[in-house]
């Protein structure tokens, strides 16, 4: 079986082609290449500042975080996933510019006969807690409240998602002209920052429903039946070996693959002090797509990635669990580095040195050449993988 045939039956997609689909014809925004959408000030009506709003969720990590918490009984791993919903808001928010006056709120849908009002709460107060971090770092997110629903008819665990809103100056915005000539400066995803108070194996949210399936074993189908799909077929669920209290390179598998989502934005903020927004040419978050996610932002250029981080445990672990190829899993995991910059390679050792001082590893992991189509050429341990739009 192809391992994107594979990917497909679980009922999820890479790199969600019938979504892009869907809305190839809505309107684009003020500046169609932006990573997100971004409309007049409509609050205001100032031709000077836009209005941006994101939502998204922890996807079917949440499946994980449930698991984990029946096998060891420690609510706080719900923090993590309050942690990956916020940050696949905050952090694409951040690639058109914005770091501050954040204004967040949370839709949450639970089955309560399986979901906890001990968990409901750990989600919510750690919201609270994970905002107080940030702001020593000069990043004020503002909770405006939400929406918890008792849904078990149609939410078979929990499912937890936020949507975020701020006005920001159009002088201050990114918006993506990724050229020929520029480098690519990656940070990695997985280390332990200084903002962080463990190891982050770097898995993030994306790739998750993969990762579940093909690393851990039948035990949690035949014992938790709730989080699996029936539709899904009996092939291609929990068909790896692993159970979440094993170890695997000296980490515990369940820390790995719960490990919250990283944000940048303590980085980014810094580099934004420091570095004026017009000369960053491209700002890429490598969530839904994995390494691929840069296709929808260039044109008429061929990215070549030739000098990617080594590869962390949990992504070698997954390899070896779901027998996958190295060009789908680019295609589905960060792999190594979640966020790009695409800039002239004068600015390059600026963003690096920053990124150090939070003790994020970075480096310039390719470069950007002219093309008549656009083109991703992904090099590592002697193969070239090629991806076209």
């Amino acid at each position: 079986m192809e391992d994107k045939s594979k990917y497909n039956q679980r009922g999820v997609s890479a790199d969600k082609t019938e979504v892009h689909q869907a809305i190839k014809n809505l309107d684009k925004g003020l500046y169609p290449t932006a990573f997100c959408k971004i409309l007049p000030d409509f609050v205001a009506g100032d031709d000077n500042y836009a209005n941006i709003m994101h939502a998204d969720t922890a996807g079917t990590k949440t499946a994980l975080a449930y698991l984990y918490w029946k096998a060891t009984g420690n609510v706080k791993i719900w923090e993590n996933i309050m942690q990956d919903a916020i940050v696949m808001n905050i952090d694409d928010m951040a690639c058109v510019g914005i770091t501050d006056n954040i204004i967040l709120s949370s839709t949450i849908g639970r089955n309560k006969h399986l979901i906890t009002g001990e968990v409901i709460s750990t989600i919510i107060n750690g919201a609270f807690q994970f905002c107080e971090k940030l702001k020593p770092y000069g990043i004020n997110i503002h909770l405006s409240g939400g929406e918890t629903a008792d849904v078990g008819d149609i939410v078979r665990t929990i499912d937890v998602g936020y949507t975020t809103f701020a006005r920001w100056p159009k002088n201050k915005l990114i918006v993506n002209n990724i050229k020929a000539g520029n480098v690519i400066v990656g940070l990695a995803s997985f280390g332990q920052a200084t903002y962080e108070n463990v190891y982050n194996s770097g898995l993030g949210s994306n790739g998750l429903t993969s990762a579940r399936h093909d690393v851990l074993s039948k035990y949690y189908e035949k014992n938790y039946p709730e989080v699996v799909d029936p539709n899904t077929p009996e092939a291609v669920r929990f068909s790896g070996s692993k159970k979440l209290t094993d170890s695997y390179n000296g980490y515990i598998i369940g820390d790995l693959l719960t490990a919250p989502t990283r944000t940048y934005l303590p980085i980014l903020k810094k580099v934004f002090e420091k570095i004026d927004p017009s000369q960053i040419n491209g700002l890429i978050n490598c969530t839904g797509g994995g390494q691929t996610k840069v296709m929808h932002f260039a044109k008429n250029v061929s990215i070549i990635k030739d000098n990617l981080f080594k590869t962390p445990p949990v992504f070698n672990l997954i390899k070896e669990e779901a027998d996958t190829n190295d060009k789908e899993l680019y295609k589905v995991f960060n792999m190594g580095h979640r966020l790009e910059f695409y800039v002239n390679p004068s600015i390059a050792s600026a963003i690096i040195n920053i990124a150090n001082q939070f003790n994020v590893e970075a480096q310039i992991i390719g470069k950007v050449v002219n093309s008549e189509n656009t083109e991703l050429n992904i090099i590592n341990n002697g193969q070239n993988f090629i991806y076209q739009k």
